[in-house]
């Protein structure tokens, strides 16, 4: 285990860049074998505003990474933070509430507040309102959202007081576990199922893609699905009957060019138009 943290401590760039076109590479090429939808679509074209919001993302957070670097030194120098509070136990445990912790705060408080605040919502809006839902929509934030999003990874990093090996290992599972439950694969019902108790799988994670209200409130988690179970947000859904978009905003077209994605954050807010099935 120290082994692996020091790795991740220390990760190169050039292995980082890996673990990102390799994921999408590797889930791209098995969506065309096991697909869950037969997308009547142009997978290139649909892929690059989802690809362009990719690289907007890395832009924004290449910079900011020297701030979680110097945040995460603090807290060891410190002593601050919820793991450096915790009785004495194995390496692995640490590792492990470390990542269950930043996952919680990173990714579901994240993911849950901008469903619950308005001005955010028409942030994330661009993630969700992509009508083919594959693996390249897992990193289809606006930029404002990749700064939403990178804010609330900061402070887990300040309150949970992970080092940075942590941090790291905690960010490369969220990128790779993020395409794999956006991919448009078709598990065995069973086997998604058995995954979804631990990870959040393919299927719990579309039901949160579908159109309608309240499956679109529902499913937030990244990594584990622990918090959605334990926080009351966790629902189900056939998935040979999820239509994906939202439905306030469901022009396919106008939803997939960048320009139109780039000022969707400045809409005035509307309503949902159905509040249940």
């Amino acid at each position: 285990m120290e082994t692996l943290l020091n790795y991740f401590e220390n990760i190169p760039s050039l292995h980082r860049s890996i673990l990102l076109v390799g994921g999408i590479t590797f889930f791209w090429l098995l969506e065309g074998i096991l697909p869950l939808v037969s997308f009547n679509y142009k997978k290139w074209k649909h892929a690059m505003p989802n690809l362009f919001f990719t690289a907007t993302t890395i832009l924004v957070n290449l910079p900011l990474a020297f701030v979680l670097l110097k945040t995460s030194d603090w807290t060891a120098a410190n002593n601050f933070g919820i793991i450096n509070w915790l009785p004495e136990m194995p390496l692995w445990a640490y590792v492990i509430i470390g990542l269950l912790l930043l996952d919680f705060i990173g990714a579901y408080l994240a993911h849950l507040t901008e469903h619950k605040i308005k001005p955010l919502w028409m942030v994330h809006l661009v993630h969700h309102t992509d009508h083919n839902v594959d693996t390249t929509t897992a990193n289809r934030h606006h930029p404002l959202e990749s700064m939403i999003r990178y804010t609330f990874t900061l402070v887990g990093v300040f309150l949970v007081g992970a080092p940075m090996g942590v941090v790291m290992l905690y960010q490369s599972l969220s990128l790779v576990l993020s395409q794999f439950n956006h991919a448009n694969i078709k598990l065995p019902r069973k086997l998604d199922k058995a995954i979804s108790y631990i990870l959040v799988s393919p299927d719990m994670h579309k039901v949160h893609h579908h159109y309608k209200l309240p499956y679109t409130d529902s499913n937030y988690g990244n990594i584990f699905s622990l918090w959605d179970r334990l926080c009351g947000t966790y629902m189900e859904y056939d998935r040979d009957k999820i239509v994906y978009g939202v439905d306030t905003f469901f022009d396919e077209t106008e939803n997939g060019k960048i320009q139109v994605l780039l000022k969707q954050p400045f809409h005035k807010y509307r309503k949902p138009t159905t509040a249940s099935e």
